[in-house]
This record gives structure tokens, sequence and C-alpha cells, in this order.
């Protein structure tokens, strides 16, 4: 792949372009400088789930001049461990799709480089995972336990609204979430029984679930599209792990009312963000995808595209997400830090007790 380059090629190439960006601090030597790198190509390392309208492909490209390559790397777990692995020959420019549930770790481990777009939206600046302006928020969302309305009310059972209610005996083999350990909303929903119940809470809080009949599946895909019976799917569990988003995409045609529903005092809210590759051949490029990831069009585009919630908040949401895609209002929280420092942790003692 032509972004693959040795650190002595890169440190040429820098030199070679001179002043053709603005200038950043070096990590090494104190207030001195090095020029940007910058090339006609832009690699964007991303995860699966990324989508953007084609046109606007188009138009990142008819703007910058660059011949841009967008290439897939897995969730976000998967699309950070490949960054550690080649960050001495990077594989791309800039990345986006690292989580809030990674970011701690790509941010430790030295595979990005600082980088700040001028004007940030105060909404973007909230959302960031540390002081090292290393990642810049592009869009959010809750991780939520979804229901299917229909079967409930077919049933005649109530919905659960709770962690605690979907152990009670009432909701015994109902629900399917994904295994964290290979799944991002299967982490990001790990996390959120973290902060609801604590360390080690959130193991009492699995082995009850265990007992309920939870079943645990490798992906989303697997769990909505499959398992779930308010999906496409057809499946046999009412009880999926999700977003809150999804709920918009499971109204029926020239229907007013959602199929199901998202239960939000069960949910995570994850965070997707995009940063500056280190060591990248085209770093000013890399920048401007990133202005353009915050541009009013971009950001409006990522509902339909990518089912999350644009950073930018000012900007407008599709009328279907008003009426069927609630935000939780109180969301459980841990900081990117602590999830850092004992994500592997808890995904290790999550195994061995729910898995075995």
């Amino acid at each position: 792949m032509n972004t693959i380059k040795s650190v002595v090629t890169l440190a040429l190439l820098a030199a070679l372009v001179g002043c053709t960006g603005p200038a950043t601090t070096s990590p090494s030597g104190a207030g001195s400088t090095v020029a940007p790198t910058e090339s006609k190509t832009l690699t964007v390392v991303t995860h699966d789930s990324f989508a953007i309208s084609d046109a606007l492909k188009k138009q990142f490209a008819d703007e910058t001049g660059y011949t841009a390559t967008y290439v897939a790397h897995g969730d976000a777990g998967t699309l950070v461990n490949q960054l550690i692995l080649t960050k001495d020959s990077p594989v791309g420019d800039v990345v986006f799709g690292i989580d809030n549930t990674f970011a701690g770790r790509a941010i430790g481990q030295g595979v990005l480089t600082p980088y700040t777009p001028a004007n940030l939206p105060a909404s973007v600046a909230e959302l960031k995972p540390d002081d090292s302006g290393s990642l810049t928020a592009i869009d959010f969302g809750d991780v939520c336990v979804n229901a299917d309305k229909l079967w409930f009310r077919a049933k005649n059972l109530a919905i659960p609204t709770t962690l605690d209610d979907l152990a009670k005996p009432a909701y015994k083999d109902l629900l399917v979430a994904e295994n964290p350990a290979s799944s991002s909303p299967g982490l990001a929903w790990l996390t959120a029984t973290v902060g609801a119940k604590g360390d080690p809470g959130y193991l009492d809080y699995w082995t009850s679930l265990k007992a309920n009949g939870v079943k645990v599946v490798k992906g989303w895909t697997e769990a909505y599209s499959t398992e779930f019976s308010g999906s496409s799917g057809k499946g046999s569990r009412p009880l999926v792990v999700s977003y809150s988003t999804s709920p918009a995409f499971e109204v029926p045609k020239g229907s007013k009312e959602s199929n199901t529903t998202a239960l939000l005092e069960t949910c995570f809210r994850q965070v997707e963000y995009a940063g500056v590759i280190k060591g990248a051949q085209n770093q000013v490029g890399a920048q401007k995808f990133i202005d353009f990831m915050l541009s009013k069009q971009v950001q409006a585009d990522i509902p339909g595209q990518m089912y999350m919630y644009p950073a930018d908040t000012s900007v407008a949401l599709p009328e279907e997400w008003v009426a069927h895609a609630p935000l939780a209002t109180k969301p459980f929280t841990v900081s990117a830090a602590v999830i850092s420092a004992d994500r592997d942790t808890w995904i290790r003692d999550w195994t061995a007790k729910v898995i075995g």
C-alpha cells in the first residue's frame, strides 16, 4: 500500500515538503517545529460501519484535490489494534471510528498526532476524551437495550425499563447481547453495567443475567438482524442490545409509530472520534478530512448513513429521529481513562463469569 512508509522516508518527506502547511510543535526539542507532511493521496482508515454519501466523498476530493482511499479495519477494537501493530509503518493518514471505550488505549500507545480544528463547536469540544487534543468527536449515540413492542403487546407483558428489570423472572430467555470481546456495542453495554453497578458489582449483575437466560452472540448484526424478534430477521428474542436510534428505522411505511423502543434507563453514551495518524504521509490532508467531517453537510449526513447523532448538536435531525430516536437523559458514564485502565480486566473477568 502506498501509505506504508518507513520512519526514514517520513523524515525525508517532511523535509522535502517544506512549508506545505502550518508548522506543528515537534515532540522533541522545546520550541522546535516541523512542517506537516502533504501528498496528493489520502488514506482514511475506518471501522466497518463508516459511511458518508458518495456525493460528499466526491465533494471532499474536488475541494482538496486529493485522491482519497477508504480502508475499513473491523470494529473499533480491531481498528485500534491495527493502528498499534503498524505504528512504525502507518497504514493510513487519518482514522475515523475510535470510540470512547478504546480512545485511552489509542492515545496511550502514541499512534496519533494531536490536532484540534479551529472554531470547534462547544458540543464537540465537550465530548473530548481527554486534554491531549489527539481525538476529535465526530458523532455519538446511546447503546441501549431495545424492545419489540409488538411482541410484548401480544404477550400482554409490560416492557422492562431498567437494568434490574432485565434480571427478573418475567423476562427470562428474552435478552440477546453482544460479546464485549468482539463487539463495540457489546463492550459499550458492558461498560454501562460497570457504570451502573460498579466494579466488581457488574459481575454479580451479569451472573443474574446469565441465570435469567441472556444469550450472548459475537456481534451486533447477529444479535439485531438474526436473534431479535423486532427486526427483519424475526428472531425469537424480543430484547436486544442496540442503539437508541434503532427504533427510527423500524417504523413501517405509512405508520407514525415504531415497532420497537429503546429502554433509555439502560444506556451508555458511545462517542466516535477522528484523529491524525502519527507518521502520516499526508498530515495536512488528515487535518482537512477531520475539518470536513465536522462540516454542516457531513454532520447532517451522519444520522442517515451511520445511525449516530452528529457531534455538532446545532445540526437539524431527521424528522423521524425527533419522534423515535430520543437520547437518554442520564446515560451511564465511565471516563476514558478508567476504561483504558480496566477494560481488559473487565472483559477477562466477564468472559470467565458469563462464557466460562
